[in-house]
């Protein structure tokens, strides 16, 4: 596995990050432990997770393939839970967004996000995380007060690095000034995490400049365009699929339209030239992209995560990149 610097903060992450979206909810645990066991073996360590994802079960599941934080209350309990070394992964974790009765809603107050990274500790059974982000944008809570509660998990011990999840270019470049600002042993901001695939380059007008211009680094999420750009959708919606799920078709339901479906039938006829998967081309063109430190991929099963390190020697040439970025360029209308 190649590993690349984050941004400036002199820490090695793998070029592929393990999602968990899924965990606990739509995907048992012992193809969770599949999926981390086999990421490991290839030389994988960055891991990212949310007290959202899987309904708030995907950091107990991790918790507990860790060896760490006794048994999950996952849904195949009774599978004995591997172990790996704490020290040689890199979690990443989030705050900023709650559920309550049944909804989610936005609150980056600081007794809330404090709160939710004492749960992530007790979650995954450990006394820090590598990366700890603010989830979403919070319309309602001053900025400077957001990044002072930052400021305090990473003086705290408790995060070793801190940032943000999909934000704006601007709020990326003013984190990263303010939490430098008068202090010079601070870690100032580590990372941002975006959307980033052929399906969404949004990240390329601001964020990903801003980065590459400010020294941190640049996750990006769904690099397979939220399973869409796998080829699996082109002729009708597997019934076992993410966009066939109660949870997850909100999700995948945009980019099975209008000019999404002609990106991946050009994504198609390039992995066809090339006699690989769609998915190998589609995930290569990510990590080849500039600034982009680890490309983060979740699957439903053992076996599709399998199907995605099988791709990770797969490159795209540069006549074949160009195609791609003209086809997916952001400008052009989406419909």
């Amino acid at each position: 596995m190649e590993m690349r610097r984050l941004g400036n903060t002199g820490m090695r992450v793998s070029a592929l990050g393990l999602g968990t979206l899924t965990w606990g909810r739509d995907t048992l645990e012992s193809e969770a432990a599949a999926q981390l066991e086999a990421f490991v073996e290839v030389g994988g360590n960055l891991i990212d997770t949310s007290p959202t994802y899987g309904d708030g079960q995907a950091e107990v599941v991790l918790g507990h393939l860790l060896g760490s934080a006794g048994s999950s209350t996952a849904m195949d309990t009774e599978f004995p839970a591997p172990h790996f070394a704490r020290e040689d992964l890199v979690i990443v974790s989030k705050a900023g967004v709650s559920r309550r009765h049944d909804e989610s809603f936005v609150d980056a107050s600081r007794q809330n996000l404090l709160g939710s990274l004492d749960r992530t500790l007790r979650n995954l059974g450990t006394d820090y995380v590598d990366l700890w982000l603010l989830q979403v944008p919070d319309p309602h809570t001053d900025f400077d007060l957001i990044l002072g509660t930052l400021w305090s998990a990473w003086s705290s011990g408790k995060a070793r690095y801190v940032g943000l999840s999909n934000h704006a270019g601007w709020q990326c470049a003013y984190a990263a000034a303010r939490l430098r600002e008068g202090t010079v042993n601070v870690p100032g901001l580590a990372a941002v995490e975006n959307e980033y695939s052929l399906l969404n380059r949004q990240a390329e007008a601001e964020v990903l400049p801003a980065a590459q211009s400010l020294g941190f680094g640049f996750l990006g999420w769904s690099a397979l365009g939220r399973g869409v750009l796998t080829g699996k959708y082109r002729n009708s919606v597997p019934p076992d699929s993410r966009a066939a799920s109660i949870h997850l078709q909100g999700f995948v339901q945009p980019y099975l339209q209008g000019r999404y479906r002609s990106i991946v039938e050009s994504v198609a006829t390039a992995a066809q030239g090339l006699e690989v998967s769609p998915l190998a081309v589609s995930l290569a063109w990510a990590l080849q992209k500039p600034g982009v430190s680890s490309a983060i991929v979740g699957a439903r099963s053992a076996e599709q995560f399998r199907q995605v390190l099988g791709a990770l020697d797969t490159k795209v040439p540069r006549q074949v990149m160009s195609a791609l970025d003209e086809v997916s360029d952001p400008r052009l209308p989406v419909t």
